[in-house]
């Protein structure tokens, strides 16, 4: 067979068409699993950072767009008091880029507990974030940011931020901030019902 162009072409397109039914393949199988996961994570952190409750958070879903991404919020209840809201935030200031994290409230806007979902800050720096990996979480809990300042210590505020590690510090406090600024808004409306 006399090696030309137009059969390399159709081989080519062979080969890409063949390679293109794989990862749709690959993507289906793979799909359903990933949310799952996805959907374990979300209710994992959730029960981490609120109060004790007997509903089911996601059932209490709220989607709010702050003009640039979605944060979620999640209301958690025993019987028909308000324990707790648990808040899906993010920030873009992060040294590795996004961060995401779920910040849990009492109802009286104090901070419960903060879980890390997702980020991309370097390994032994910036993912001391991480509940896992440091402390560093844990200064927030039982603050309440009407009066703990949500800014790292360089910068006038009440947080220690990791050594060597400030963006990703100020990123963090970033995230708990656009958190808070949600609950504000949620708390104003539920009080005014």
């Amino acid at each position: 067979m006399k090696s030309s162009l137009k059969n390399m072409v159709i081989v080519l397109l062979a080969v890409t068409f063949v390679a293109s039914l794989s990862v749709t393949a690959v993507y289906e199988v793979t799909k359903e699993p990933i949310a799952l996961s996805k959907e374990k994570k979300i209710r994992d952190a959730i029960a981490a950072v609120v109060p004790e409750f007997d509903n089911n958070p996601s059932e209490t879903k709220i989607v709010q767009n702050d003009g640039k991404e979605e944060i979620v919020i999640y209301t958690a209840k025993k019987g028909d008091e308000v324990t707790g809201y648990a808040i899906e935030t993010y920030t873009k200031k992060g040294f590795g880029g996004e961060i995401s994290l779920m910040v849990g409230f009492r109802s009286d806007g104090t901070i419960y507990r903060v879980e890390t979902l997702s980020h991309n800050e370097t390994p032994g720096l910036g993912n001391k974030i991480e509940r896992s990996k440091s402390d560093f979480s844990v200064q927030f809990e039982g603050k309440n940011p009407e009066d703990f300042k949500l800014s790292v210590k360089k910068d006038g505020g009440d947080v220690d931020a990791i050594t060597a590690s400030t963006i990703s510090s100020r990123a963090f406090c970033d995230a708990v901030e656009r958190a808070y600024e949600v609950y504000k808004t949620i708390s104003k409306n539920n009080n005014h019902e």
